[in-house]
């Protein structure tokens, strides 16, 4: 007997896309790139200044120049890379990052390298918020956790280790490119990526994307640069009459934005940052913890390095190494997060504000006690425990940030979260320097120091009252 067993065809859905540990590891290379590149430039400004005789308001562009860049347009990066793909962009921006660094090492002059870096900038701000997205959208469960916490791990390790970086390669003097290296370093590491990229990273994008928002993104570029340029550069300018219209001007133009996206949310249209994101408690909480955080960690950042070779005599490599202990304990300490936030929730972010605290208040007595002989022996017990404190914060705090985020909106809340970050480093240079640079002339290097180094731990006290807020759990 013939048996016929009749047949349709049934259309199966589409394979959710996974994110393997080649992949995994080559966005986190990516994450890498631009935030080394943000501090490598700080031990590297005096050689950069001697080399091509730039002054020290041209030396401030080059690293204002890549952040402002960088922070007005990384919304839009994350928004653009929802709606033509996100392994897209990031495969775009990561050979554009990698251009723009060769334009960097090659730059004749110091006004062809400050236009260099705002293009570079510009390259970052595509390529990084994919990577976030990219996490969000192609992991799950506790292999989102685990990449998240890795992200955070990666994005606090380069913020130290570009610095100590930096010094190294001045000092190595490679082929007699001396400072042009910190630059191009890059363009082998690109290389690598992007053929990691095309084998690892699957193409994600939004379900539903959107138009990209014209009347936002303008306002938004607007709001940031009435913010961040004039504290940039007004010290260095002598604060002339623009630079005080446009602080004047910014809160009416941040407010003219919000009502923008506000109109544009309530009318069923995704606005470049929709303010209905913001009614997801972990992530307002968690953005408003990150301001202070990297405002004060990046202003530290900057100081110091000033302070170490300007003021304590140390060549870039002995100012760089200086920090070590605060690169290698941040990444041992950061690998046992996951477990420790498994175990304890958020209550371990106030545990790293505490931790960190000692840190900095041990690194501000050193300075106060054995300056000017200030180096790796004197700042290793502060520096180290400042480490072990930034290691059980930012890394948990990137994780409870996107913890409720859609996937559909992955690109969107990345790009918010990196802006917030990025705009907040970019102010604690500008802040914190300011501050340090004004007080050198009238009280000197030493008590300058010491001073920064209070306003950074009042940052940190900050940030402690403020992680009391964070939901108790992860989502």
């Amino acid at each position: 007997m013939t048996e016929t067993i009749a047949t349709r065809t049934v259309r199966t859905p589409p394979a959710t896309p996974s994110l393997g540990g080649l992949g995994l590891f080559t966005v986190l290379l990516a994450a890498a790139l631009p935030l080394i590149d943000f501090f490598i430039v700080n031990v590297a400004l005096p050689t950069i200044g001697r080399d091509l005789h730039a002054s020290e308001s041209v030396l401030e562009l080059v690293v204002a120049g890549y952040g402002l860049a960088y922070a007005v347009l990384l919304v839009l990066g994350g928004r653009l890379g929802d709606l033509f793909g996100r392994r897209r962009f990031f495969l775009g921006g990561m050979a554009a990052f990698g251009l723009t660094s060769l334009a960097c090492g090659l730059a004749p002059s110091a006004w062809t390298l400050v236009a260099a870096r705002i293009a570079q900038g510009a390259a970052a701000a595509a390529m990084l918020p994919q990577v976030l997205a990219t996490i969000q959208s192609a992991t799950a469960g506790p292999r989102r956790a685990k990449a998240m916490g890795l992200y955070g791990a990666t994005a606090g390790l380069s913020m130290v280790a570009g610095q100590i970086l930096g010094g190294i390669l001045v000092a190595a003097d490679l082929w007699g490119t001396g400072w042009r290296s910190v630059f191009l370093v890059n363009v082998p590491v690109v290389v690598v990526g992007l053929v990691l990229a095309v084998r690892g990273v699957p193409e994600t994008r939004s379900q539903h994307p959107e138009p990209v928002d014209g009347p936002g993104t303008v306002l938004l570029t607007a709001s940031l640069l009435a913010l961040l340029a004039p504290l940039t550069e007004g010290r260095s300018a002598g604060w002339p009459l623009w630079t005080w219209l446009s602080l004047v001007a910014f809160p009416f133009v941040a407010a003219a934005f919000y009502a923008v996206e506000r109109r544009a949310d309530r009318q069923g249209r995704t606005p470049l940052v929709p303010p209905s994101l913001f009614s997801l408690t972990s992530l307002r909480r968690g953005l408003v913890m990150i301001v202070p955080f990297s405002v004060g960690f990046s202003g530290f950042m900057f100081v110091i390095a000033v302070a170490l070779q300007r003021g304590a005599g140390l060549g870039p490599v002995r100012a760089g190494l200086a920090l070590a202990p605060m690169a290698v304990v941040f990444f041992f300490v950061s690998l046992a997060g996951p477990r420790l936030v498994a175990r304890y929730g958020t209550r371990i972010v106030s545990a790293g504000a505490v931790i960190q605290g000692l840190g900095v208040a041990l690194m501000t007595l050193a300075a106060w006690r054995s300056w000017p002989d200030l180096g790796l022996t004197q700042l290793l017990p502060g520096a180290a425990l400042a480490g072990a404190g930034q290691a059980l914060q930012l890394p948990i705090i990137f994780r409870v940030v996107l913890s409720e985020v859609p996937a559909a909106r992955a690109g969107v809340g990345s790009g918010v979260m990196m802006t917030t970050q990025q705009s907040a480093l970019a102010l604690g240079v500008a802040a914190l320097g300011t501050l340090f640079l004004s007080l050198v002339p009238a009280h000197g290097m030493q008590n300058a120091l010491v001073t920064t180094l209070l306003v950074q731990l009042a940052c940190v006290a900050l940030c402690g009252l403020l992680s009391l807020r964070l939901p108790r759990t992860i989502g």
